[in-house]
């Protein structure tokens, strides 16, 4: 088969903060140093930010590193935060901790509560003036190597096959796209990224990665809380559980609000999208949201283990950046502001590698990135929350004084690297899901309605992207040992069991990855789609 190919210096695969920052960045630099270079940025989404969901609350450090005058230039600040506190949740009571009683890792006066959507479109147009070509609608499947194993690229999907993968009238075969430097900004857990990963053994003596399951809704509402940023810990979730939820106050009578937990409490059937609704049923939560309207709905996974599960970034060929290198701070609950910063850091690193040859760049130049990494004050920020979700792992007493022994030590305690378990690692045969709360259609949701919300369609006729590599493992061992948990830890209904019978419904999903990291047989891969996904506006 005879595939169109495509040749550029840089080719940066997904459009999100930490690609376009990084493209940005590279585009400057190069040109101020008389270094002309093609930078091509791809992204699997139909439009540029349909794909982005974040909470969002900015620390605004590493934007303003770029853009001096970002807001006078109209960065999309919805609000500025004026107002935060921490809520510690019983079942029917609340305590709220503000001021000197707010944790500092809740403390947000000064940042900024944004859209990662509206974000990504103004880094669009910046990267664009700069000189980088940006195409929405292109999504790579798997990398391209050259004799000596190096990444010399990425291949973009096939469009036009159907469903059982024959060829239609429109198929067209996906662009072999050549680069000197391939930077994978894929976000959380990227296709290609787990391929190279583990292809290159990236993530050798690292603790494993670990991740967090995030809800968001957007809410109208009838009472004004612009610039109010709340957290909130405790009910529903048990000790055994880390997570909470977020309420932000957005211009209009609006409201971000969102429940994320931690997918290392042992039990594969642990329903997110459920708990989170259960969570709006807290008297506080469910008076915020009386009379209002759920407008807004999406999911994701977050990576949560931290510095010391970081993967190496950087190879003959390719760097790693933002979620696809683990740029997260759990602490905070957040990563916007690393993943900028990751893609500046990587900038600076891949212009001295391409200046140094007139190929592939060289993994020994790229390395750079993690001396520049090491000196930052991301490092730092990193460092301090280093075993910071360990503690956890044992139990919430452990984690808190974890916790608290950070924050008196400045992260000098507990030092060094304590180990961690993965995920799957922890789930125990036969756990249970709890049981759903009451969907009332005005205050909780089914996920079928919830989805719809989140403007998520596919072309049906194409190949399914949701790989169930053995569908024995569902139906002889997962229905005995863990009782088929695909159906309850989607938070878009994609995985139901009919007669027996597992049933993919791969127009359904929000491309969280939740399914991908959740199996417990590590039996269904996330692939891309030729076309579809979510719609996010405003998220």
């Amino acid at each position: 088969m005879e595939r169109e190919s495509l040749e550029v210096d840089v080719l940066v695969v997904g459009a999100g903060p930490a690609g376009l920052c990084f493209a940005i960045e590279l585009a400057n630099k190069s040109q101020a140093a008389g270094q002309e270079l093609s930078i091509l940025v791809l992204d699997k989404a139909g439009e540029i930010g349909h794909h982005q969901l974040s909470g969002a609350v900015l620390d605004p450090q590493a934007i303003l590193e770029m853009f001096p005058e970002a807001e006078q230039e109209g960065f999309p600040i919805h609000a500025k935060v004026k107002d935060d506190a921490l809520l510690w949740l019983t079942e029917k009571s609340h305590k709220r901790m503000a001021g000197l009683l707010c944790p500092p890792q809740f403390k947000n006066h000064g940042n900024w509560i944004t859209s990662a959507n509206e974000m990504v479109k103004w880094l669009e147009q910046k990267a664009e003036a700069a000189g980088v070509e940006v195409y929405a609608g292109f999504a790579g499947s798997s990398v391209l190597r050259d004799d000596s194993g190096a990444v010399c690229g990425v291949r973009c999907v096939d469009q036009g096959l159907s469903k059982s993968g024959e060829e239609k009238s429109t198929y067209a075969p996906g662009y072999d796209i050549k680069a000197r430097l391939t930077v994978l900004a894929e976000g959380t857990r990227g296709s290609i990224t787990k391929q190279l990963i583990a292809e290159n053994k990236l993530d050798a003596d690292r603790n494993p990665q670990i991740w967090g399951v995030g809800v968001k809704e957007i809410w109208e509402v009838d009472h004004d809380l612009e610039g109010t940023v709340l957290h909130t810990g405790g009910w529903p979730l048990g000790t055994e559980v880390y997570g909470g939820g977020w309420i932000y106050g957005l211009p209009n009578n609006r409201l971000s609000i969102g429940f994320v937990a931690g997918m290392d409490h042992g039990n594969a059937s642990f329903d997110y999208h459920a708990e989170m609704q259960r969570w709006k049923t807290h008297p506080f939560m469910a008076d915020m949201l009386k009379g209002g309207k759920l407008i807004r709905y999406g999911a994701k996974t977050v990576p949560e283990g931290g510095l010391f599960s970081m993967p190496q970034s950087w190879g003959d060929g390719f760097m790693l950046i933002g979620d696809s290198a683990g740029y997260m701070n759990a602490a905070r609950l957040k990563g916007l502001h690393l993943a900028i910063k990751s893609g500046v850091l990587a900038a600076t690193a891949a212009l001295e590698a391409l200046a140094a040859t007139e190929g592939i760049a060289q993994g020994d130049k790229l390395s750079k990135v993690d001396k520049l990494f090491n000196e930052s004050w991301a490092y730092t920020e990193l460092k301090k929350v280093g075993n910071y979700r360990q503690g956890f792992q044992k139990g919430f007493l452990s984690g808190s004084i974890g916790v608290a022994l950070g924050t008196l030590t400045g992260g000098a305690l507990p030092a060094g690297k304590k180990p961690m378990k993965s995920d799957i690692e922890l789930y125990k045969k036969g756990a249970k899901p709890n049981p759903l709360p009451r969907f009332d259609g005005e205050l909780t949701f089914d996920k079928l309605s919830s989805v719809f919300l989140s403007g998520t369609i596919h072309e049906e006729d194409q190949p399914c992207h949701l790989e169930v590599l053995d569908t024995s493992i569902c139906v002889d061992k997962c229905t005995e040992e863990y009782g088929n948990p695909c159906q309850h830890f989607c938070p878009a209904a994609v995985y139901e069991f009919e007669e027996g019978a597992l049933m993919v419904n791969a127009s359904n999903c929000v491309h969280c990855k939740t399914c991908d990291i959740a199996d417990p047989y590590e039996n269904i891969n996330w692939v891309v789609p030729a076309e579809g996904g979510p719609v996010y506006t405003s998220m």
